[in-house]
Protein backbone atom coordinates (compact mmCIF):
# COMPACT_ATOMS: atom_id res chain seq x y z
CA UNK A 1 0.00 0.00 0.00
CA UNK A 2 2.82 2.40 0.91
CA UNK A 3 4.58 1.51 -2.32
CA UNK A 4 1.44 2.39 -4.33
CA UNK A 5 1.16 5.75 -2.55
CA UNK A 6 4.82 6.48 -3.27
CA UNK A 7 4.34 5.71 -6.95
CA UNK A 8 1.23 7.95 -7.10
CA UNK A 9 3.08 10.80 -5.40
CA UNK A 10 6.06 10.43 -7.74
CA UNK A 11 3.73 10.43 -10.73
CA UNK A 12 1.94 13.59 -9.57
CA UNK A 13 5.20 15.38 -8.78
CA UNK A 14 6.60 14.44 -12.18
CA UNK A 15 3.48 15.74 -13.91
CA UNK A 16 3.69 18.99 -11.97
CA UNK A 17 7.34 19.45 -12.88
CA UNK A 18 6.56 18.74 -16.53
CA UNK A 19 3.79 21.35 -16.48
CA UNK A 20 6.17 23.96 -15.10
CA UNK A 21 8.63 23.21 -17.87
CA UNK A 22 6.05 23.25 -20.67
CA UNK A 23 3.75 26.09 -19.60
CA UNK A 24 5.15 29.56 -18.84
CA UNK A 25 4.63 31.10 -15.47
CA UNK A 26 1.32 32.94 -15.27
CA UNK A 27 1.80 36.69 -15.68
CA UNK A 28 0.72 38.86 -12.78
CA UNK A 29 -2.38 40.92 -13.41
CA UNK A 30 -1.61 44.39 -14.75
CA UNK A 31 -3.01 47.36 -12.79
CA UNK A 32 -6.31 48.82 -14.06
CA UNK A 33 -6.41 52.25 -15.68
CA UNK A 34 -7.32 54.88 -13.03
CA UNK A 35 -8.90 57.03 -15.78
CA UNK A 36 -11.03 54.14 -17.16
CA UNK A 37 -10.25 55.10 -20.75
CA UNK A 38 -11.72 52.80 -23.40
CA UNK A 39 -8.48 53.25 -25.36
CA UNK A 40 -6.02 52.33 -22.60
CA UNK A 41 -5.33 48.72 -23.60
CA UNK A 42 -5.01 49.71 -27.26
CA UNK A 43 -2.62 52.63 -26.72
CA UNK A 44 -0.65 50.80 -24.02
CA UNK A 45 -0.01 47.99 -26.46
CA UNK A 46 1.22 50.47 -29.09
CA UNK A 47 3.57 52.46 -26.88
CA UNK A 48 4.83 50.09 -24.19
CA UNK A 49 3.72 46.69 -25.49
CA UNK A 50 3.25 43.81 -23.07
CA UNK A 51 5.83 45.10 -20.59
CA UNK A 52 4.93 45.33 -16.93
CA UNK A 53 4.04 48.84 -15.79
CA UNK A 54 2.78 50.75 -12.82
CA UNK A 55 0.82 53.99 -12.62
CA UNK A 56 2.72 56.68 -10.77
CA UNK A 57 1.63 60.01 -9.32
CA UNK A 58 5.33 60.88 -9.06
CA UNK A 59 5.14 61.69 -12.79
CA UNK A 60 3.15 64.91 -12.94
CA UNK A 61 1.10 65.58 -16.07
CA UNK A 62 -0.09 69.18 -15.85
CA UNK A 63 -2.94 70.17 -18.18
CA UNK A 64 -5.42 73.09 -18.07
CA UNK A 65 -8.77 72.65 -16.34
CA UNK A 66 -10.40 73.29 -19.72
CA UNK A 67 -8.68 73.89 -23.05
CA UNK A 68 -10.74 76.49 -24.89
CA UNK A 69 -8.39 76.50 -27.89
CA UNK A 70 -7.84 72.84 -28.89
CA UNK A 71 -5.07 73.84 -31.31
CA UNK A 72 -2.86 75.34 -28.57
CA UNK A 73 -3.12 73.32 -25.36
CA UNK A 74 -0.25 73.82 -22.88
CA UNK A 75 0.97 70.70 -21.09
CA UNK A 76 3.91 70.08 -18.75
CA UNK A 77 5.45 66.70 -17.96
CA UNK A 78 7.52 66.64 -14.75
CA UNK A 79 9.39 63.40 -14.11
CA UNK A 80 12.09 64.85 -11.84
CA UNK A 81 11.32 62.12 -9.29
CA UNK A 82 13.19 59.83 -11.72
CA UNK A 83 16.12 62.19 -12.30
CA UNK A 84 19.12 60.29 -13.67
CA UNK A 85 17.17 57.07 -14.16
CA UNK A 86 15.27 57.80 -17.38
CA UNK A 87 16.01 55.96 -20.59
CA UNK A 88 13.03 57.30 -22.52
CA UNK A 89 9.73 59.12 -22.04
CA UNK A 90 6.78 58.72 -24.42
CA UNK A 91 3.71 60.98 -24.28
CA UNK A 92 0.38 60.40 -26.01
CA UNK A 93 -3.31 61.37 -25.99
CA UNK A 94 -5.71 58.42 -25.97
CA UNK A 95 -8.50 59.89 -28.11
CA UNK A 96 -6.50 61.86 -30.67
CA UNK A 97 -6.65 60.54 -34.25
CA UNK A 98 -2.83 60.67 -34.09
CA UNK A 99 -2.17 59.57 -30.53
CA UNK A 100 1.60 59.94 -30.27
CA UNK A 101 2.82 63.41 -29.26
CA UNK A 102 6.51 63.08 -28.53
CA UNK A 103 9.38 60.94 -27.28
CA UNK A 104 11.85 62.58 -24.92
CA UNK A 105 15.41 61.39 -24.23
CA UNK A 106 17.13 63.40 -21.48
CA UNK A 107 20.82 62.98 -20.71
CA UNK A 108 22.37 63.44 -17.27
CA UNK A 109 22.66 67.17 -17.98
CA UNK A 110 18.92 67.64 -18.49
CA UNK A 111 16.16 67.81 -15.93
CA UNK A 112 13.30 65.49 -16.98
CA UNK A 113 10.78 68.31 -17.11
CA UNK A 114 9.43 69.55 -20.44
CA UNK A 115 6.60 71.87 -21.47
CA UNK A 116 4.99 72.41 -24.86
CA UNK A 117 1.67 73.02 -26.59
CA UNK A 118 -0.35 70.33 -28.35
CA UNK A 119 -3.45 69.84 -30.48
CA UNK A 120 -6.35 67.70 -29.25
CA UNK A 121 -9.39 66.49 -31.14
CA UNK A 122 -11.61 66.11 -28.06
CA UNK A 123 -11.47 65.63 -24.31
CA UNK A 124 -8.94 62.88 -23.67
CA UNK A 125 -6.61 61.14 -21.26
CA UNK A 126 -3.01 62.33 -21.63
CA UNK A 127 -0.27 59.83 -20.68
CA UNK A 128 3.44 60.17 -19.94
CA UNK A 129 5.19 56.80 -19.71
CA UNK A 130 8.75 56.73 -18.40
CA UNK A 131 11.10 53.83 -19.08
CA UNK A 132 13.91 53.66 -16.52
CA UNK A 133 17.39 52.26 -17.10
CA UNK A 134 16.28 49.31 -14.95
CA UNK A 135 13.69 48.46 -17.63
CA UNK A 136 10.64 49.54 -15.59
CA UNK A 137 7.71 51.50 -17.01
CA UNK A 138 6.06 54.16 -14.83
CA UNK A 139 2.97 55.90 -16.22
CA UNK A 140 1.72 59.37 -15.26
CA UNK A 141 -1.68 60.55 -16.42
CA UNK A 142 -4.27 63.34 -16.46
CA UNK A 143 -7.71 63.94 -17.93
CA UNK A 144 -7.87 66.87 -20.33
CA UNK A 145 -11.25 68.54 -20.86
CA UNK A 146 -11.22 70.34 -24.18
CA UNK A 147 -13.25 71.80 -27.02
CA UNK A 148 -13.06 69.69 -30.17
CA UNK A 149 -11.42 69.73 -33.58
CA UNK A 150 -7.84 70.70 -32.85
CA UNK A 151 -6.23 68.01 -35.03
CA UNK A 152 -8.43 68.66 -38.08
CA UNK A 153 -8.26 72.46 -38.08
CA UNK A 154 -6.03 73.93 -40.83
CA UNK A 155 -2.97 75.73 -39.52
CA UNK A 156 -3.02 79.52 -39.65
CA UNK A 157 0.29 79.39 -41.52
CA UNK A 158 -1.41 77.98 -44.61
CA UNK A 159 -3.41 81.19 -44.99
CA UNK A 160 -0.44 83.47 -44.31
CA UNK A 161 2.61 83.76 -46.60
CA UNK A 162 4.69 84.88 -43.60
CA UNK A 163 5.67 81.34 -42.59
CA UNK A 164 7.15 80.55 -46.01
CA UNK A 165 9.81 83.25 -45.64
CA UNK A 166 10.31 82.63 -41.91
CA UNK A 167 10.09 78.82 -41.78
CA UNK A 168 12.34 77.48 -39.04
CA UNK A 169 12.97 80.87 -37.47
CA UNK A 170 13.73 80.40 -33.78
CA UNK A 171 13.23 82.83 -30.92
CA UNK A 172 14.58 81.73 -27.55
CA UNK A 173 15.01 83.02 -24.01
CA UNK A 174 16.86 81.83 -20.96
CA UNK A 175 15.26 81.88 -17.50
CA UNK A 176 15.93 80.73 -13.96
CA UNK A 177 14.33 77.42 -13.02
CA UNK A 178 11.67 77.05 -10.33
CA UNK A 179 14.28 75.46 -8.04
CA UNK A 180 16.88 78.18 -8.62
CA UNK A 181 19.35 75.60 -9.93
CA UNK A 182 20.44 75.16 -13.53
CA UNK A 183 18.77 77.06 -16.36
CA UNK A 184 15.52 77.00 -18.31
CA UNK A 185 15.38 77.51 -22.08
CA UNK A 186 12.13 78.39 -23.81
CA UNK A 187 11.99 78.64 -27.57
CA UNK A 188 9.45 79.15 -30.35
CA UNK A 189 9.88 77.85 -33.90
CA UNK A 190 7.92 79.08 -36.92
CA UNK A 191 6.44 75.93 -38.47
CA UNK A 192 2.85 75.03 -39.53
CA UNK A 193 2.92 71.51 -37.99
CA UNK A 194 0.26 70.21 -40.38
CA UNK A 195 -1.26 66.89 -39.34
CA UNK A 196 -2.23 65.66 -42.82
CA UNK A 197 -5.83 65.27 -41.62
CA UNK A 198 -7.09 68.32 -43.54
CA UNK A 199 -8.07 67.88 -47.20
CA UNK A 200 -5.37 68.92 -49.70
CA UNK A 201 -2.88 69.83 -46.94
CA UNK A 202 -0.17 67.16 -46.57
CA UNK A 203 1.66 66.25 -43.38
CA UNK A 204 4.39 68.80 -42.68
CA UNK A 205 5.86 68.94 -39.19
CA UNK A 206 9.02 69.08 -37.12
CA UNK A 207 10.25 65.57 -36.37
CA UNK A 208 13.51 65.98 -34.48
CA UNK A 209 14.71 68.43 -31.85
CA UNK A 210 18.22 68.30 -30.37
CA UNK A 211 19.47 70.62 -27.65
CA UNK A 212 23.27 70.66 -27.80
CA UNK A 213 25.81 71.63 -25.15
CA UNK A 214 28.61 74.17 -25.72
CA UNK A 215 30.79 71.15 -26.61
CA UNK A 216 28.31 70.05 -29.30
CA UNK A 217 26.97 67.03 -27.41
CA UNK A 218 23.23 66.32 -27.46
CA UNK A 219 21.81 66.98 -24.00
CA UNK A 220 18.13 66.54 -24.90
CA UNK A 221 16.65 64.71 -27.87
CA UNK A 222 12.97 64.80 -28.84
CA UNK A 223 10.98 63.05 -31.54
CA UNK A 224 7.82 65.01 -32.34
CA UNK A 225 4.57 64.01 -34.03
CA UNK A 226 1.96 66.20 -35.82
CA UNK A 227 -0.21 66.80 -32.70
CA UNK A 228 2.43 69.25 -31.41
CA UNK A 229 0.91 72.71 -31.88
CA UNK A 230 1.64 75.05 -34.77
CA UNK A 231 4.71 77.26 -34.20
CA UNK A 232 5.89 74.97 -31.38
CA UNK A 233 6.79 76.54 -28.05
CA UNK A 234 8.96 74.14 -26.02
CA UNK A 235 10.65 74.58 -22.65
CA UNK A 236 13.59 72.53 -21.33
CA UNK A 237 15.20 72.59 -17.87
CA UNK A 238 18.93 71.92 -17.61
CA UNK A 239 20.95 70.98 -14.55
CA UNK A 240 23.70 73.54 -15.23
CA UNK A 241 23.57 77.27 -15.97
CA UNK A 242 26.29 77.54 -18.61
CA UNK A 243 25.76 79.54 -21.77
CA UNK A 244 26.57 78.45 -25.31
CA UNK A 245 23.79 75.91 -25.91
CA UNK A 246 22.36 75.51 -29.42
CA UNK A 247 19.26 74.05 -31.00
CA UNK A 248 19.10 71.76 -34.05
CA UNK A 249 15.80 70.81 -35.71
CA UNK A 250 14.70 68.77 -38.70
CA UNK A 251 11.23 68.42 -40.26
CA UNK A 252 9.73 65.60 -42.32
CA UNK A 253 10.49 67.54 -45.48
CA UNK A 254 14.22 67.28 -44.81
CA UNK A 255 14.61 70.94 -43.82
CA UNK A 256 17.21 71.51 -41.09
CA UNK A 257 17.44 74.51 -38.78
CA UNK A 258 20.08 75.47 -36.24
CA UNK A 259 20.13 78.34 -33.76
CA UNK A 260 22.40 79.40 -30.91
CA UNK A 261 20.46 79.99 -27.72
Amino acid sequence: MNQQRWRLCASLCGAGLLALLIFPKAQAAQPPDPLNSVMWDYTRNIFIGDADYRFSQAIKVDVPAFAEDPTQVPITIDARAFQGRIQRMVVWADLNPIQHIFNYYPSAGASPKVSLRIKVQQSTAVRAAVLTHAGEWHVGYANLDAAGGGCTTPSMGNADPYWQSHLGEVKARRFATDTGEGARYKFRVIHPMDTGLVDAIPEFYLQQVHLKSPEGETVVRMELSPPVAENPVITFDLTDDRKGYSLWLRDNGGNEFEQAL
